[in-house]
């Protein structure tokens, strides 16, 4: 069976995340996107507009050094609205360090991701590492 469309969008932009493609991402985030990044930390909340995102990035990037990345992606799913992905994310920073699996519910109009809500596994853990 093949993958969904849009769950295809979404691999693309884990992969394009993974080799810090900016371009990429930026052809795939809607200009009105909105983030949902959680927890209680410096970067939590809602970020609106894909260059607050791709800022979101770059200030996760700058905060550790370049380590953040996409462990393993275990599965997308895919909907006519939505995609779903399941992955480990790790970095490092001031001495400490970030092994989380997260789920990311993305919503899908036209080809561009215009929504995204991030869960974590451990969020205690999430906000002392960014904090």
């Amino acid at each position: 069976m093949a993958e969904h469309p849009n769950a295809a969008l979404l691999r693309k932009g884990h992969e394009a995340f993974s080799r810090g493609d900016t371009d990429t991402l930026s052809q795939l985030f809607a200009e009105g996107t909105v983030w949902h990044w959680p927890g209680r930390n410096p970067l939590s909340g809602t970020h609106r507009g894909r260059d607050a995102v791709l800022s979101l990035f770059a200030k996760m990037a700058e905060m550790t050094n370049g380590t953040l990345l996409i462990d393993e992606d275990h599965d997308f799913l895919g909907s006519d609205e939505h995609a779903v992905a399941l992955f480990r994310l790790s970095a490092t920073r001031e001495g400490k360090t970030l092994r989380a699996n997260l789920c990311e519910v993305t919503h899908w109009y036209n080809g561009k991701l215009t929504e995204e809500w991030v869960s974590v596994d451990d969020q205690y853990a999430f906000d002392e590492f960014w904090s």
